[in-house]
């Protein structure tokens, strides 16, 4: 019984040490043996691993991508329009002895806000060499990614990886919204004033080479008819040579009946006209003279 009562203390002692000398490393995990806060063991592999029980320590670190979510940023361009920035990065521990050596006992929850003090000062830097514009449009993307690399860069000495980087959101400060919406509409309205004066100035000359080419197109057609009236009239008093050189009696008969027809109209002023006047010959006589 004596030695059943000192068997079953140092049983229990042995089998506590050996259960306190066996650790578990998950798959998502990374753990580091640590023997008077140095590192002696890493272990990176799943499973089973061991450990000096009372004087080594196992310190585990997530090793899956983290998230690192930061506070809105004021930052201003080169065309000193100031805009807030709303950043997240995407971020995971690469090595883990360097990790325990940058940050200490902290881990994780010392990690976060000296990422965050590097991903500032990279958006700062990088957004701050370009116009709002760039920031505001589809360039944002080659930004992003340069803000992570420089991260990324300056992250090494915390033994971790900047995986991703993107801006949630770039907004004016709301003190500016309203003078930026005035300078916005009239930039507008004023190229909405060059785009008219411009139509105006085409519409002129187009209206201008219209005219011109009516001009043009009624003094040819003017002179043509000028060229067929003159040749006919040419034509016509040539007619009428060769008739009164034929007939010249004939040709005074005509000549008096155009007079008679254009003068005695209903509508002509009253003639006084002598009856002896050779105006009447044709009238009084229908016997041509001799």
């Amino acid at each position: 019984m004596r030695k059943t009562a000192y068997i079953l203390p140092i049983a229990a002692v042995v089998i506590a040490a050996g259960l306190s000398s066996i650790f578990t490393v998950d798959e998502r995990e990374k753990a580091l043996v640590l023997q008077f806060g140095e590192v002696v063991t890493v272990k990176e592999n799943p499973g089973l691993a061991f450990k000096i029980p009372l004087i080594q320590e196992v310190v585990k670190y997530d090793d899956r991508i983290l998230p690192l979510d930061t506070q809105p940023l004021e930052v201003t361009p080169a065309d000193d329009r100031r805009l807030v920035v709303d950043a997240f990065a995407r971020w995971r521990i690469v090595d883990p002895v360097q990790f325990r050596r940058a940050v200490g006992v902290g881990g994780v929850a010392k990690a976060r806000p000296r990422l965050e003090r590097i991903l500032n000062a990279e958006v700062r830097e990088v957004l701050g060499s370009v116009d709002s514009g760039a920031v505001l449009s589809a360039d944002r993307a080659v930004l992003m990614n340069k803000i992570r690399d420089q991260a990324r860069a300056r992250a090494q000495t915390l033994g971790v990886e900047i995986v991703d980087v993107r801006i949630k959101r770039a907004d004016l400060p709301q003190q500016n919204m309203a003078a930026t919406f005035e300078r916005m509409r009239a930039e507008r309205e004023r190229e909405a004033a060059d785009e008219i004066a411009r139509g105006n100035e085409a519409a002129q000359r187009v209206r201008a080479q219209a005219d011109r080419t009516v001009v043009e197109t009624v003094s040819a057609a003017q002179k043509q008819a000028d060229i067929v009236r003159g040749e006919a009239d040419a034509k016509r008093n040539a007619i009428f040579a060769e008739a009164f050189g034929r007939d010249q009696e004939f040709f005074a008969f005509y000549r008096s009946l155009s007079a008679y027809e254009k003068s005695l109209k209903a509508s002509n002023s009253t003639l006084v006209i002598s009856p002896d006047s050779e105006f009447f010959d044709y009238l009084k006589n229908a016997q041509p003279r001799d």
